[in-house]
């Protein structure tokens, strides 16, 4: 893929990046250094990613660790592999009893939204079918840095101490002991620049590597969490550990504009950003990015898919409603004729008509690994177990309680997911991995991104640059304050409810590695981050 690499419509901090031998890109400078080491140690992008994956599970705990969930697409030897690292929900837990307890929603905090983390096997899964060095290997580094301490970088900074404000208000440290004693261990909030060490997770991290990952499944660590949950009031239990394993799934894909896209299948919402895709292709957005008629466009497509995702994608063994059905032609073209120019009020369609880290890698070997791992809500649910060092996500905060629901919490089940990586292609060839992580602002991330590449033509660092939005419900609509003010107004007139936005985090972080030609890749970090490429 060719492209402009001395335009930059937008401000930007930084220049795309050119590399031959391997590239790591990720949101914080020293994991993106972890993984470029572990390539030069001769490990390949698989072992980059899962050694990268494991130094943000220490180095980033505020949107992911090692009691996480991951999913990852894996480009290796000119085939995509799918990867699912998604928890199952305790054998304990329905949602009869949340019912019966007075709940209307699964809450963020506490146990009930803890699933039994993926994020080990993952780990473990990929780099026994694709890396070249050991997973003890892999994990040793990310282990030293928990060991040794290391500062904490700005955006990390900010996240630990909205983690401490938002945990006193739940509840304090006698509420989520594990968490102060973990994050907050002389009893006051860490910020950007301080030292953070946790020898907890040093001392589990090198047990995952020596053992597979089977002690945190099927040995002493799965026994010291299911009693520590036990003892605490929670609902995982030991047979919630050892039935898991991470799972190896087929990638979904579309044809947008001679590139075919490719997301993870459901429980993950990556089929999203294929529905959006598929009701634009059908307009002539032109070659000018900045007007009022693309973004509308984008919004409208946006938020008719996302209330499909959200009716109807669940873990896939309970889903009623078939892929097929929702990437169908005929259902887009359907979808496609409630776009007017008007603001319009999203409802579901009918198919059947017809708080996360991202993070890419390349070699070069030509392997390619998109990869997505994250706790969900910031710190995820507060539980953490202080010896183990082990900060459990709390991913069931999205399951439904309505007993109609396909996405209904129930024993044994996965929940619908938000954190999805990306791969494009191009006449069967691999392009390269990107993502945007950032809650349910992903795929609306992963459409602006793929549009600006695709459609307009931007190298990958505009492409992350360009000023974003985010429709969050109804017809109300965030922008970035880059935003034009005249297409701002433009969109307020066509009864878009318009709130401009100071704040940039919140509109997603991602990253990019393009395949400049056979020898050569091209990489991009995201601003709204500690964005980094490492490359050699």
């Amino acid at each position: 893929m060719k492209f402009d690499t001395q335009k930059y419509s937008y401000a930007s901090r930084r220049t795309v990046s050119f590399a031959k031998n391997g590239m790591v890109a990720t949101s914080s400078p020293l994991p993106a250094q972890v993984g470029l080491d572990i390539l030069k140690k001769g490990g390949n992008a698989i072992d980059a990613a899962v050694a990268t994956a494991a130094a943000l599970s220490v180095m980033e705990p505020c949107s992911n660790g090692i009691g996480a969930d991951s999913f990852a697409l894996i480009w290796y030897q000119g085939k995509l592999y799918g990867l699912n690292g998604s928890g199952k929900s305790p054998y304990l837990i329905s949602g009869e009893k949340m019912l019966e307890k007075g709940c209307k929603a699964v809450s963020g905090d506490g146990w009930d939204p803890v699933m039994v983390p993926g994020t080990p096997s993952a780990w473990a899964e990929a780099v026994k079918k694709f890396g070249k060095l050991s997973l003890a290997e892999d994990v040793e580094p990310a282990a030293k840095y928990a060991e040794e301490g290391f500062p904490l970088a700005p955006n990390i900074g900010k996240q630990f101490k909205l983690g401490f404000k938002r945990f006193m208000k739940a509840g304090g440290p006698e509420r989520f002991p594990g968490w102060f004693a973990t994050f907050a261990p002389e009893g006051k909030a860490l910020g950007d620049g301080d030292i953070f060490r946790c020898e907890a997770m040093a001392k589990t991290l090198r047990e995952i590597g020596a053992t597979e990952a089977e002690s945190f499944y099927r040995g002493a660590m799965a026994k010291r969490m299911a009693e520590y949950s036990e003892e605490t009031g929670g609902w995982l239990r030991l047979n919630d550990f050892e039935d898991y394993r991470a799972e190896w799934v087929e990638p979904i894909t579309t044809n947008y504009h001679g590139y075919d896209v490719f997301e993870m299948p459901p429980n993950g919402h990556g089929i999203t950003v294929l529905m959006a895709l598929n009701i634009l292709k059908g307009f002539d957005l032109g070659k000018e990015r900045e007007t009022v008629d693309v973004y509308h466009k984008m919004i409208e497509a946006m938020k008719l898919a996302f209330v499909d995702g959200k009716e109807y994608v669940s873990d896939p063994k309970t889903m009623t409603t078939k892929v097929e059905a929702m990437l169908s032609e005929e259902y887009a073209a359907e979808r496609r004729k409630l776009i007017t120019d008007t603001a319009v009020m999203p409802e579901p369609g009918n198919p059947y008509c017809g708080g996360t880290v991202y993070l890419c890698t390349a070699d070069g070997e030509g392997n390619m690994v998109s990869w997505i791992q994250s706790n969900y809500q910031g710190f995820g649910s507060g539980m953490v177990v202080p010896d183990l060092g082990v900060s459990f996500n709390d991913r069931g905060a999205n399951f439904s309680l309505d007993p109609k629901s396909d996405n209904f919490l129930a024993p044994g089940k996965k929940a619908y997911h938000t954190i999805i990586p990306g791969f494009l292609c191009k006449d069967g060839k691999a392009i390269g991995p990107f993502g945007v992580m950032g809650g349910f602002m992903q795929p609306q991330g992963h459409l602006q991104v793929l549009l600006n590449t695709i459609d307009f033509g931007m190298n990958p660092q505009e492409a992350l640059d360009a000023p974003r939005f985010q429709w969050v419900g109804g017809k109300k609509v965030q922008l970035e304050r880059a935003v034009p003010t005249d297409i701002a107004l433009k969109l307020a007139a066509m009864g878009h409810e318009i709130e401009i936005m100071n704040d940039t985090y919140s509109m997603g972080r991602g990253e990019i590695i393009w395949r400049w030609d056979d020898e050569v890749l091209c990489g991009a970090a995201e601003p709204r981050a500690d964005g980094t490429v490492a490359c050699y």
